[in-house]
């Protein structure tokens, strides 16, 4: 039989570069690579299915799950990890010191059920005391005007949701304070670009995403990877073959940047950094599988119900096929 010929959509990582580059080949299957934006990865993926296999949104494909129309059946490859203590931006002149500020102000986000929003809204209301019926949300493209949710998503109704204006974005009314802050995984260009009254809800982001990761033991996740359902029932080795071709992939990248010969990548002192996280999280800190992290799936899973994205609360044996909730060793 000869290798299946199929579509793969993901970004481009280093955990993912062996794949690409062919050093790591996926059994039975001869992959034509396309790296892309999350943005448009994960629009055509929902809206028109348009990958054989893909990395996909956490949040989406468990509204999917929920709905009981899934196309994809996730493999627990968990391409985008982040502490998302890094992705709340807030206008520095609007009286915002801590996280219960928030409460009351407009905060801009370019789409309710994003993964990293869903972990936002989660540590806000149970870390700090803000629910997500106390923020007035709104809603927007950040440099482009208009962005439509990629699933249409029904709302709970004390959730105050606003549209930004025709032709505006959510990086324009920052600037202009006419938002009082912004959630969301890119950081907004006037951050980027140093505005005076731009900044961060947590200053110190990386001390506080340490004590987080301390006092829970959360990495959180933000994206899977996922292969079209019919596949999956066509072809059972592929599920399984994914993961293991995934993970051997990664494991070429963490012993890359381990080498302290030469840094591997365009930014200083990334072996010291190295060395934090190991002391932190030990020698595996971007794992894969669902063993390891079922406590961060659950917390999910557990945040999406409560915010009403779900219309009932997903188990965590629903979203992964079952030929990849388990390993064989030797």
């Amino acid at each position: 039989m000869s290798n299946l010929k199929l579509s793969l959509a993901m970004g481009n990582y280093d955990r993912t570069r062996a794949i690409v580059d062919g050093r790591v080949q996926i059994d039975g299957v001869d992959p034509v690579p396309m790296l892309m934006s999350p943005e448009e990865m994960f629009f055509r993926a929902f809206r028109h299915e348009a990958f054989d296999i893909s990395e996909i949104s956490l949040s989406s494909y468990s509204i999917s799950v929920a709905r009981g129309n899934p196309h994809y059946v996730a493999i627990p490859v968990f391409l985008s990890r982040a502490f998302r203590h890094t992705s709340v931006y807030i206008r520095t002149d609007k009286g915002i010191e801590t996280p219960q500020d928030l409460k009351g102000k407009r905060i801009g986000i370019a789409e309710y059920q994003l993964s990293a929003n869903v972990w936002v809204r989660g540590i806000l209301e149970e870390e700090y005391g803000v629910k997500p019926s106390d923020i007035i949300w709104v809603r927007g493209g950040m440099d482009t005007p208009g962005r439509p949710e990629k699933i249409k998503v029904q709302l709970p109704d004390n959730i105050r949701m606003e549209e930004a204006p025709v032709g505006s974005t959510l990086n324009g009314m920052l600037e202009a304070g006419e938002i009082d802050g912004f959630v969301g995984p890119r950081w907004p260009r006037c951050f980027a670009e140093r505005h005076p009254h731009v900044g961060r809800l947590f200053a110190d982001s990386i001390a506080t995403a340490e004590a987080y990761f301390e006092k829970t033991r959360i990495f959180p996740i933000m994206h899977v990877l996922g292969v079209r359902r019919s596949l999956a029932e066509e072809y059972p080795f592929l599920p399984a073959a994914l993961l293991k071709a995934f993970t051997q992939s990664k494991l070429l990248a963490e012993e890359a940047l381990s080498d302290t010969s030469a840094t591997k990548v365009t930014m200083p002192f990334v072996e010291d950094n190295l060395n934090r996280v190991h002391a932190l999280m030990g020698d595996d800190p971007w794992s894969y599988g669902v063993g390891g992290n079922a406590h961060v799936l659950n917390k999910f899973l557990d945040y999406h119900a409560s915010q009403g994205l779900s219309p009932r609360r997903v188990e965590i044996e629903e979203l992964f096929h079952p030929s990849t909730l388990e390993a064989y060793s030797l």
